[in-house]
């Protein structure tokens, strides 16, 4: 009965104390009100960053994560490709090329996952390159258009589709696919570029472009110039078998030849054999008694 009598006077002062005093008094009870809301953040950060990130759940370093999370979902950051270290160019081996291309030009082998550059005297620098990955292979001529040293990597729009993760740009350095040179294509998104994964090498594993060791196309970079013809096809085909050499011309003998009375004698001129010369001779004898 007491209870309920303290329930119906309470109630009865809400009432008369009207809507806005009614509000602070349930928010000054239950902990309510525009203070609790700023404090936790909620209009700050909700339909924003979500309750996760807000000041009073996260740590600064909980919250700058979870922001490069989220720049990284969306692909919208600029990343760092990281050192730019001094790379000496390495020539890779000559090997022979009989194969009707002109001298000072490039042959993409795709097939034989090699790149050859075509010097003269059928002989042509040999790369070990990756080729792109089923699906993503073409033929064609080209030209070299540019050449950049550390370049920078803008994945296309349809590659950050594929793949969410990937970021707006990425500067020049070890961890940027390009490597340490790029030689550009045309006016086509593909290029002949290095990297530092040795493993990819002789793969088929990029979206189109043509990629070998960082110390390979600071070398190729510095034969090939802008204008170069680049020529990707499916496969060469088989170069001829070089024969061996052949057998040294012996000199001329000094010794007398045969003259041509001593020749084989004919056949109409064998001698007879010694059963015919025995007729032959007991014959006579008989005509002789």
């Amino acid at each position: 009965m007491q209870r309920t009598t303290c329930g119906a006077v309470f109630t009865l002062l809400l009432l008369s104390a009207g809507p806005a005093a009614a509000q602070g008094w349930f928010d000054g009870l239950f902990g309510g009100g525009e203070g609790r809301y700023e404090r936790r953040g909620y209009e700050r950060d909700y339909g924003r960053r979500g309750y996760r990130e807000n000041d009073d759940w996260n740590s600064p370093d909980q919250r700058d994560q979870s922001r490069e999370r989220s720049r990284r979902t969306e692909g919208g950051d600029i990343r760092d490709g990281g050192g730019r270290p001094s790379i000496a160019p390495q020539a890779p081996p000559i090997v022979a090329f009989n194969h009707d291309y002109p001298i000072n030009s490039i042959v993409i082998d795709v097939g034989g996952r090699r790149l050859y550059y075509v010097l003269p005297d059928g002989r042509a620098y040999e790369y070990a390159i990756s080729v792109g990955r089923e699906g993503f292979n073409w033929t064609g001529t080209e030209t070299v258009s540019r050449k950049q040293d550390w370049p920078d990597w803008h994945p296309p729009a349809e590659m950050r589709e594929r793949d969410r993760s990937l970021p707006i740009k990425m500067t020049g350095g070890l961890k940027n696919p390009l490597g340490a040179m790029a030689l550009y294509l045309g006016d086509t998104l593909y290029r002949i570029h290095g990297t530092n994964d040795a493993k990819s090498i002789g793969r088929a594993a990029s979206s189109g472009c043509f990629r070998m060791l960082n110390a390979n196309i600071l070398h190729l970079g510095s034969v090939a110039e802008i204008g170069t013809q680049v020529v990707v096809v499916a496969s060469l085909p088989a170069q001829a078998r070089i024969s061996e050499a052949p057998a040294a011309v012996q000199p001329p003998s000094t010794a007398p030849q045969p003259s041509s009375t001593s020749a084989q004698p004919r056949p109409e001129e064998r001698r007879p054999d010694r059963a015919s010369d025995y007729r032959t001779l007991r014959e006579e004898l008989l005509r002789r008694d």
